[in-house]
């Protein structure tokens, strides 16, 4: 039966396909060169759909582009394909971001990544493509950018899975994202760049890496206060829902304050390291008005630190009860009224008409406005867009955000700024204290016990004295008595300079009882014990040594 079919040669088998691939050449020459590129799109896609029609396949396509967007669906799914790679894997990318210090290493392009979902398989391919070199602006970038290709991820699974990749596996693609993200994080510090625009495009922040050392462990504070502090934070952490749920911004305000050198800027460090966060640093003189105060909150990233340090010095925030009642704020219109609208007009036009030396006189005439007309002060931050930059409409623009500000003079800050809501948690950053010292020890000499440990806790029990300057004298030797000799002996000094600061100040007080009328003697020795206390220590220093030179001291005074 199957003997009489004849089959063809191998020669004519290989000559017919040769004609066939010839052909094929032939259409394709014939096709780029005669057909429009729409054309030959509009065929290649009919095809496609041919040959789709019959698959149970769907194949989802994510850009790296949204427009001239960053399409940030890619970037996260980018991320998370980087955490599911197969031994299959052959191609990789490496690099070293700038500033950094670890090697990145990601997928390659056109690979094929297999992952599983809920029982079911899906297939991920990075496909990178090379394009017309051109330059192009971004939004967010006042900088050209050379691209020479163009990226996207193409994610196919079976038809009947629809439902759950685009409800279920997306988002768990997002939330692992932000997973691998947050534990690549390189902890930056952000601060104002010099050349910034104010407009909408731009970033007006620069960056470097924050490499700070300080935690909780090692910072010189009272333990109570830092378990206070940690407990604070662990629990604002926690709270996302309760926090939509009572209709409060996921925000939280803290305020240090105390006397310089007391750790208030190694408690931001170690609030950050604790919590990964970055720190943006503010300074709000380097701003114009409220509107730039704004746009900065806008550009700040979620799970961040906004710090605006020493707040009393940057702006006037001064307690406005305290304001004299017949001073009032400067503003042209409500201060001069319509008379000095219509002279400002003159002035400004007669600048315009002017033929003779006309820049001095626009200079002279325009110094002369912001003199008497206040125009200085559109020009600068106000307390009240600093209040509703802390609990405004514009503070809900991001979530589980932290503001700090720090002071050396809490009494000189207006109520209205310290209130619940704006400034939550009130951290007083005080002098040593004998638990400080023993932290300060164990940090720089290694020890924890140590009979010179024990008198220095006696000194610094009755004066003041930072953080900061114990652990100068710390620092003067690498020998361990040497170090606490020098600490216990700055202490010994700066305790002899209160006691005669105190004397000093109790004999003065004397002297104005002695010279005050018999009416008003009774009144100031109920009211001052500045006098006896001085007496008191008078009396114990004559006892322990007689100083002559500080007898003649004492007399002057």
């Amino acid at each position: 039966m199957y003997s009489n079919i004849e089959l063809p040669s191998t020669k004519t088998v290989i000559s017919a396909a040769a004609s066939v691939a010839a052909t094929a050449v032939l259409v394709r020459s014939f096709a780029r060169d005669f057909l429009p590129h729409e054309l030959r799109q509009y065929f290649s896609i009919k095809f496609q759909n041919l040959f789709t029609a019959f698959s149970n396949e769907i194949t989802l396509v994510i850009d790296e582009f949204d427009g001239l967007n960053k399409n940030q669906l890619f970037h996260a799914a980018r991320l998370y394909v980087d955490t599911i790679i197969t031994p299959s894997t052959k191609r990789f990318w490496a690099s070293l971001p700038e500033k950094e210090k670890k090697i990145h290493v990601s997928v390659g392009g056109n690979n094929d990544i297999t992952d599983k979902f809920c029982g079911f398989q899906l297939k991920w391919r990075i496909v990178v493509k090379e394009a017309q070199p051109r330059y192009v602006n971004y939004p967010d970038d006042f900088h050209s950018t050379l691209k020479t290709e163009f990226r996207y991820l193409e994610l196919t699974f079976h038809k009947k899975h629809k439902d759950k990749v685009f409800n279920e596996y997306l988002p768990y693609v997002l939330e692992r994202s932000k997973a691998v993200k947050e534990e690549q994080k390189t902890l930056k510090l952000h601060t104002l760049r010099n050349d910034r625009i104010h407009g909408l495009r731009g970033n007006p922040w620069q960056a470097v890496n924050l490499d700070h050392p300080a935690n909780f462990g090692t910072l010189a504070m009272d333990e109570e206060i830092k378990k206070t502090i940690i407990d604070d934070l662990d629990r604002f952490l926690e709270r996302k829902e309760f926090y939509r749920k009572v209709g409060k911004a996921w925000k939280r305000g803290y305020l240090l304050f105390g006397p310089p050198g007391t750790g208030k800027s190694s408690l931001i460090a170690a609030m950050a390291n604790y919590l990964h966060f970055d720190v943006y640093d503010l300074e709000l003189t380097d701003l114009r008005c409220n509107s730039d105060l704004r746009r900065l909150l806008i550009s700040t990233a979620n799970r961040s630190i906004l710090v605006v340090e020493d707040i009393d010095a940057s702006i006037d925030l001064s307690d406005r009860k305290r304001a004299s009642p017949n001073q009032s704020p400067p503003s042209f219109h409500q201060n001069q009224g319509p008379k000095a609208s219509f002279q400002l007009e003159q002035l400004f036009f007669c600048t315009l008409l002017s033929k003779q030396s006309r820049t001095i006189s626009l200079v002279v005439k325009f110094h002369y406005i912001l003199v008497n007309y206040n125009w200085h002060c559109l020009f600068q931050i106000t307390l009240s867009g600093l209040l509703n930059f802390m609990d405004g409409l514009w503070s809900s623009c991001g979530d589980e955000r932290i503001i700090i500000f720090t002071t050396n003079y809490k009494e000189k800050l207006d109520p209205a700024l310290l209130r619940p809501g704006r400034m939550d948690v009130h951290i007083h950053m005080s002098y040593c204290t004998p638990c400080v010292l023993k932290m300060l020890a164990t940090n720089y000499l290694g020890i924890t016990e140590h009979p010179l440990i024990l008198e220095a806790e006696g000194l610094i029990a009755s004066m003041k004295v930072t953080p900061a300057e114990v652990g100068e004298q710390l620092l003067k030797s690498n020998d361990q008595e040497l170090a606490l000799r020098a600490s216990l002996k700055k202490l010994e000094e700066g305790s002899e300079n209160l006691k005669t600061c105190k004397t000093s100040d109790g004999l003065k007080e004397l002297i104005k009882i002695a010279k005050a009328s018999s009416a008003d003697k009774r009144a100031k020795t109920l009211e001052k014990d500045e006098a006896a206390n001085a007496l008191k220590i008078l009396m114990n220093s004559l006892k322990r040594k007689f100083r002559p030179k500080k007898w003649k001291i004492l007399i002057q005074v």
